[in-house]
C-alpha cells in the first residue's frame, strides 16, 4: 500500500546520477578557482636570491629591481643573499627551489657563463635548471687603486708591476667573479704578475681597498665609483669599448694602450625550471616597463650600469653564444678549472 504522501513528494535523482550532473560543475568551478588564482597572482610576497652579500652590483642592482617589482606587483619581493663559491651557492639554492612564481634568482654571465669553466662541478646547470625572465642590465668594470699607490695612470701601474713582479696585489669578490677574471687577463695583456686577494663578494673588496688592505681591484662599477667621486679611490681605466658616462673622464684601457678584450659583465632575472609562463611573461612585461622608466635609467647611470631588457629566448641565446668564446678567453689567461 502506497503511502499518502507519496503523490506529493517530487521525484529525487539516485546518488549515481546526482553525481552525473555535479561532475561537470564541479570540474567547471575547479577550473575556473585555479583560472581564477592563476590570474590573481602574486597572492604572498616573492623571493629574489641574490649569491653574494650586500654591498656588490648584484645586492644593489637586485634591490633596486626589487623595490620596482613590488610596488607594480603589489606584493613585496625580498632580496635572499646567498653567497659562496662565485656566485655558484646561490645558483644552486635557486635551481633547487619550488617553481611556483615565487622564487627569483638574480644571476649573471659571471655565474651562467665563466663559471662552466672555472668549477669541474657547479652543482646547477645554467640553461636546463632555470627558466629565463630578461637581462637586467650589462657593465664593465673600472680600475681602481688606493691613493696611496703611487701612480696615475695604467702606464704608471705597468711600470711598477713589471719591475717588481708580485709586489702589487689586486682583490676580487672570489674565484671566477668577474673581478677575478678581468685581473688574470690583465696580467697576460699588460706582461705582469700580480697576487690575487680574493673575498666573498666584489662590494667586499672595495671596502677593503678603500680601507688600504689591498692595492688594486677590477671592480664592477656600481661599489667603485661612489668610492671614485668620493675621493677614496683612484679610477685608472675602465675596460669597456667606450668611456662610462658614469666618470667620463676616466680613460678605456685601450686608450692607455693596453691591448686584449676584458668581457663585459651582463645580469639576468631567471626563476627554477617549471616556473608558469604566465608568471615569466608578467614579470617580463614589468622589466620592460621598469629598464624604460627614466628614473630607473638615471639610477643604473649614476651606477655605471646599462639598462637592459630581452626576451627569454635572448637569455638562452647569450649563455649558448658567449660560454665557448669566455672558454678560450679563460684559456689564454691561464686559468684552468678547480
Amino acid at each position: 500500500m502506497k503511502d499518502a504522501h507519496d503523490a506529493t513528494r517530487p521525484n529525487r535523482p539516485s546518488l549515481p546520477a546526482l553525481l552525473a550532473v555535479l561532475a561537470p560543475a564541479a570540474m567547471l568551478a575547479g577550473t575556473t578557482t585555479s583560472a581564477c588564482a592563476q590570474d590573481a597572482w602574486p597572492l604572498k610576497p616573492l623571493r629574489m636570491v641574490a649569491p653574494f652579500p650586500p654591498g656588490g652590483t648584484t645586492d644593489v642592482l637586485g634591490r633596486i629591481v626589487a623595490q620596482r617589482l613590488s610596488d607594480a606587483l603589489g606584493r613585496q619581493v625580498v632580496v635572499e643573499n646567498r653567497p659562496g663559491v662565485g656566485g655558484n651557492l646561490g645558483n644552486e639554492y635557486a635551481a633547487r627551489l619550488p617553481p611556483d612564481g615565487y622564487n627569483l634568482l638574480l644571476s649573471s654571465s659571471a655565474q651562467l657563463v665563466t663559471n662552466t669553466h672555472l668549477y669541474k662541478r657547479l652543482g646547477f646547470d645554467p640553461l636546463n635548471d632555470f627558466s629565463p625572465v630578461s637581462l637586467l642590465a650589462a657593465s664593465g668594470q673600472v680600475l681602481v687603486v688606493h691613493p696611496s699607490v703611487p701612480v696615475k695612470t695604467v702606464q704608471q701601474l705597468v711600470a711598477i708591476a713589471r719591475a717588481k713582479p708580485g709586489i702589487l696585489n689586486f682583490g676580487s669578490g672570489g674565484r671566477g667573479t668577474p673581478a677575478h677574471v678581468a685581473g688574470e687577463v690583465f696580467q697576460v695583456a699588460t706582461g705582469t704578475r700580480l697576487v690575487h686577494v680574493p673575498y666573498k663578494g666584489g662590494g667586499l673588496a672595495v671596502n677593503d681597498l678603500v680601507a688600504g688592505q689591498i692595492d688594486m681591484v677590477l671592480s664592477d662599477m656600481a661599489p667603485a665609483v661612489p668610492q671614485v667621486k668620493a675621493g677614496r679611490l683612484r679610477a685608472l681605466a675602465v675596460t669597456s669599448v667606450a668611456r662610462s658616462p658614469a666618470l667620463p673622464d676616466v680613460p678605456t684601457l685601450a686608450e692607455a694602450g693596453i691591448k686584449g678584450s676584458i668581457p663585459e659583465v651582463w645580469w639576468v632575472m631567471m626563476t627554477p625550471r617549471g616556473t608558469p609562463p604566465s608568471v615569466i611573461a608578467r614579470l617580463n612585461a614589468e622589466i620592460v616597463a621598469m629598464m624604460k622608466s627614466s628614473d630607473v635609467q638615471e639610477r643604473f647611470a649614476q651606477l655605471g650600469l646599462t639598462p637592459l631588457h630581452s626576451t627569454p629566448e635572448r637569455v638562452t641565446e647569450l649563455i649558448r653564444l658567449e660560454t665557448p668564446a669566455i672558454g678560450k678567453a679563460l684559456k689564454a689567461a691561464g686559468i684552468e678549472p678547480e
